[in-house]
C-alpha cells in the first residue's frame, strides 16, 4: 500500500510541537465531546489533536454483481451526465429550450453509461462480482495536546467524568510502568556477567 505525500501546510496543521496525551477514547464521539468540553471551558483547542489508532478497514457486502445491474448503474450514471449536458446545451440554445435535444442527450447518455460500464466490468473478468461500501475506523481514539497545557486540560477533564479520568490515570501509570520494565530489560543484557 502507498501513501501520497503530505502536503506541507497540511503537515505544520496537523502536527503539534510537543504533544502530550490528555486521554484515550473507545470512540470518536467520546473524544470529540471531550475536545469540545475544553472549548467550552475556553481551552485552546487549536493546540489538540484526536489521534485515530489501531486503525483497521470494514468492508460491508451490500448484494451480487450481475450484468444486468452493471448496465442498468451505468445506464443510469449516463442518463444523469446526459440530462446535464443536455440542459448546459439547450440553456445556452439560441432557440430556445429544445426537449428534443435534451431527450436525445440523456438517450445517448443511457447507451454510453451503459456500453461503458459493461466495458470496464468484463475486464475485470469476474474477480469481483459483488458490490459493497467500506469505511476506516479506528479502534482508539486519543486526545492530544501542546505540553504547556496538558495539566489545565487534564485538570478539565477530571471535572467532567472523574471516573474516567482516574481510569486515564492508571492508564498512564500502567504505560510508564511498562516503560520502566522495558528499559531495564534492554539495559540487562548489555551489563550481563563478564566474559572470559
Amino acid at each position: 500500500m502507498s501513501s501520497q505525500p503530505m502536503r506541507p501546510g497540511l503537515r505544520a496543521a496537523l502536527s503539534l510541537e510537543y504533544p502530550m496525551s490528555l486521554g484515550v477514547h473507545d470512540s470518536y464521539e467520546q473524544a470529540q465531546k471531550a475536545v469540545d468540553y475544553l472549548s467550552d471551558h475556553e481551552f485552546p483547542v487549536q493546540d489538540v489533536l484526536i489521534v485515530g489508532t489501531d486503525l483497521k478497514q470494514l468492508e460491508r457486502v451490500t448484494g451480487r454483481l450481475t450484468r444486468g445491474r452493471v448496465i442498468g448503474a451505468g445506464a443510469l450514471s449516463g442518463m444523469w451526465l446526459g440530462l446535464f449536458v443536455g440542459i448546459m446545451f439547450a440553456l445556452f440554445d439560441p432557440n430556445g429550450l429544445n426537449l428534443l435535444s435534451v431527450l436525445g442527450t440523456v438517450l445517448f447518455g443511457a447507451l454510453f453509461g451503459a456500453i461503458w460500464a459493461t466495458v470496464g466490468y468484463r475486464l475485470t473478468r469476474g474477480q469481483r462480482d459483488f458490490t459493497s461500501v467500506s469505511q476506516v475506523v479506528a479502534n482508539k481514539y486519543e486526545v492530544l495536546c501542546e505540553h504547556k497545557h496538558v495539566a489545565r486540560g487534564r485538570e478539565l477533564l477530571t471535572q467532567m467524568d472523574p471516573m474516567s479520568a482516574a481510569q486515564q490515570e492508571v492508564r498512564r501509570a500502567q504505560e510508564e510502568e511498562r516503560e520502566r520494565i522495558a528499559a531495564e530489560q534492554r539495559q540487562a543484557p548489555a551489563s550481563g556477567p563478564p566474559q572470559l
